[in-house]
């Protein structure tokens, strides 16, 4: 029988095939990190650090308290706190499964029932970083310009003084609680990127300092001076978590829980040391922690254009074709060869060598991960949000391939596929739905441009001057465009494979 996962029940779940924390949690321990965006990817990564930091090297002051901004993270406040804020961890592979019960997380705040708790728990003495897995879209950050979107309605609101102490977006919370601790004369907490963004630091720092300004002068100049926003890579292939995955839990493990994490079993984060307010020591479970922010931009580059850059070639033809998951894209041997191409002759060139890191090899890994069937990683989780991730993951590739007169027509093809996947309509008829804050304007462009790339290139907070004014790059573009759409994915990939 399954036991329900909570404190009281944990000594009886431990096993030899299930790992729990032993550690102290609850009062007994300070929560230095305030994590704002508590979904599968921080269960699976920064939490897991922590986690081994905690059980493996004592570690009692940097115990995580998550919070929920938007009205959905009702479900995660809900579901952790019938559990003791404890939650179970499946890593999937072809040797098996294993199944380890996550502690770090020692309490959460949700905001919309009380924005002022989740103020005062980052300006508290106590916390040191406050982390962020918000999403590309909650930066308010736009691509083309590079500064923060400050016409937005809910950036308006939160600048406004009178609405200080009740803020909308992750900045207006961010600032108000280092308002506070500017007037009470404590340093900033570091500020600690954890989404798949190139120079995710410098961005949230750019983003944070441009909202400041709007509110006080003053405290934009502390934050500037004072401030710490390290630049990381972070990586962890993360599934969302299906009705399957609780009942193999229960049925393999026996413990019941309401929401595990699905993941596999390789991990990486490199991340800049620049820390304003003491950080714990990561490197003692496996943190790459470096002093140049240009080796974290290398890795991230390599990580981005490669990892996330072939999701976008997997994930948008393959739901075009029908596919449900990665391995399943994977095991059609055309669509195989496109992403292995696609990575070794249009992105690798454009690639900085890393010492000690041989592209190739991290080529084929990726290949190997993206074939595991077992975590059964589905298309629509790596389609999400695209507006924020082919402007990072697959254009940059193709406007470094315009500048050296390189090949680009397999990423002309990936971002066809988007232009079409768009519409919500696969090929053979069937509707899906489409996840993006964009997803109106998006369909509205793609409506008015049909197989012609023109109208989807105007929005200019998503593609710069160098993609609409190059001849080579819409000749190439328009005929995957019309390609797919007259022949569907299947038959008109073949002409982009050697």
């Amino acid at each position: 029988m399954a036991l329900k996962l909570n404190s009281t029940n944990l000594s009886q779940i431990a096993g030899d095939q299930i790992k729990v924390p032993t550690y102290q949690r609850g009062p007994a321990v300070k929560e230095g990190i305030v994590h704002i965006g508590v979904g599968g990817f921080h269960r699976a990564h920064l939490a897991v650090y922590v986690d081994k930091l905690m059980q493996n090297h004592g570690v009692t002051d940097y115990a995580i308290c998550g919070v929920g901004l938007q009205p959905f993270d009702a479900t995660m406040r809900d579901i952790l706190g019938e559990q003791d804020y404890l939650y179970t961890v499946i890593e999937r592979s072809a040797k098996g499964s294993l199944a380890n019960v996550v502690g770090s997380i020692n309490s959460y705040l949700f905001a919309p029932d009380d924005r002022e708790a989740v103020i005062a728990k980052m300006a508290h003495p106590d916390t040191h970083i406050v982390s962020l897995t918000i999403t590309e879209s909650g930066y308010y950050y736009n691509e083309n310009t590079h500064e923060l979107q400050s016409e937005h309605a809910d950036i308006q609101y939160d600048i406004n003084p009178a609405n200080e102490n009740q803020p909308r977006t992750t900045f207006g919370f961010l600032y108000a609680a280092l308002a506070r601790r500017y007037e009470k004369g404590l340093k900033p907490f570091t500020v600690m990127s954890c989404d798949n963004m190139q120079k995710n630091g410098s961005i949230t720092r750019h983003m944070l300092e441009s909202f400041a300004r709007l509110r006080n002068p003053e405290i934009a100049k502390w934050i500037a001076e004072e401030g710490g926003f390290p630049n990381a890579m972070v990586d962890r292939i993360t599934p969302q978590t299906s009705a399957a995955d609780k009942t193999a839990l229960a049925t393999d493990f026996s413990i019941q829980d309401a929401w595990p994490v699905v993941t596999e079993p390789f991990m990486q984060w490199v991340i800049e040391d620049k820390f304003s307010d003491g950080r714990p020591d990561f490197e003692k479970v496996g943190v790459q922690v470096v002093k140049d922010v240009h080796a974290v931009e290398e890795f991230e580059k390599h990580k981005l254009r490669l990892l996330n850059g072939s999701h976008s070639a997997i994930g948008y033809p393959g739901q075009l074709a029908g596919f449900k998951y990665v391995h399943e894209v994977m095991e059609h041997p055309v669509s195989r060869k496109f992403v292995w191409q696609m990575m070794q002759d249009e992105v690798k060139p454009h690639l900085p060598d890393i010492p000690g890191v041989n592209i190739d090899e991290y080529c084929q890994t990726l290949i190997e991960r993206f074939s595991n069937p077992t975590i059964m990683d589905q298309l629509p989780r790596v389609c999400l949000n695209a507006s924020g991730k082919i402007p990072q993951f697959i254009m940059p590739s193709i406007a470094e391939a315009i500048w050296d007169s390189g090949p680009f027509r397999r990423l002309c093809f990936v971002a066809a596929a988007w232009f079409r996947y768009i519409n919500g309509v696969d090929d053979k008829g069937n509707t899906f739905q489409v996840e993006d804050p964009m997803r109106e304007e998006l369909q509205a462009k793609a409506r008015a441009g049909g197989t012609e790339p023109h109208e989807l290139l105007s929005i200019k907070n998503l593609f710069g001057d160098d993609l609409r004014n190059d001849e080579r790059f819409l000749k190439t573009i328009t005929t995957a465009m019309q390609d797919i759409a007259r022949d569907g994915i299947l038959k008109s990939m073949p002409k982009y494979v050697d």
